[in-house]
């Protein structure tokens, strides 16, 4: 194969990936819910490194909110949105009200995803049903086209009845895979 054929070849594969990556769905959920920001390193002349927590509700879960903490790249390149955002995200979700499955879903559905840089790289929050123990499980990680990151946090809501004429529902009539 010719050098020409191989950057040819290089251009397309970086083309049909930026049209993928262009034509995914945006999200899971709506956009989340910035609770508070908090300056980690400094920098003088340009925007500081910080960590940002945010609120997402699950879409196809009513009655559950998660709440996930992840780092924001300052300098310029974070400022202009060029910079890649490393893996480091933490997850906590909890049962905010009653809990009522909308739809049915996949095992290991996105229930929310972000990018976290310009072209390869997002986080993905996903939710699963522990049927033995009728609990959602949720999982946020962040992946690249090429190669994804083992960082990874999870975080448990078990399906408990919320008032005394709550009943509860089955995960697994709902969450199957």
């Amino acid at each position: 194969m010719s050098l020409r054929s191989t950057r040819m070849t290089a251009a397309a594969l970086l083309a049909t990936a930026f049209v993928w990556l262009a034509a995914a769905p945006v999200v899971a959920a709506d956009e989340p819910d910035l609770i508070f920001r908090r300056s980690t390193v400094f920098k003088l002349l340009s925007p500081d490194d910080k960590l940002a927590t945010y609120g997402v509700d699950d879409p196809a879960v009513e009655g559950v909110a998660c709440h996930f903490t992840v780092p924001e790249k300052g300098g310029y390149k974070g400022w202009l949105g060029l910079a890649e955002e490393v893996s480091d995200i933490s997850l906590a979700c909890r049962q905010i009200g009653p809990i009522r499955f909308k739809a049915k879903a996949a095992q290991g559905e996105d229930m929310f995803r972000q990018r976290r840089s310009l072209f390869f790289k997002k986080m993905q929050i996903v939710r699963g049903c522990d049927a033995k123990r009728n609990v959602l499980v949720y999982m946020v990680y962040s992946d690249r086209l090429i190669e994804g990151s083992p960082k990874n946090s999870t975080s448990s809501v078990p399906v408990m009845p919320w008032g005394s004429n709550d009943t509860i529902q089955k995960c697994s009539d709902f969450i199957s895979g």
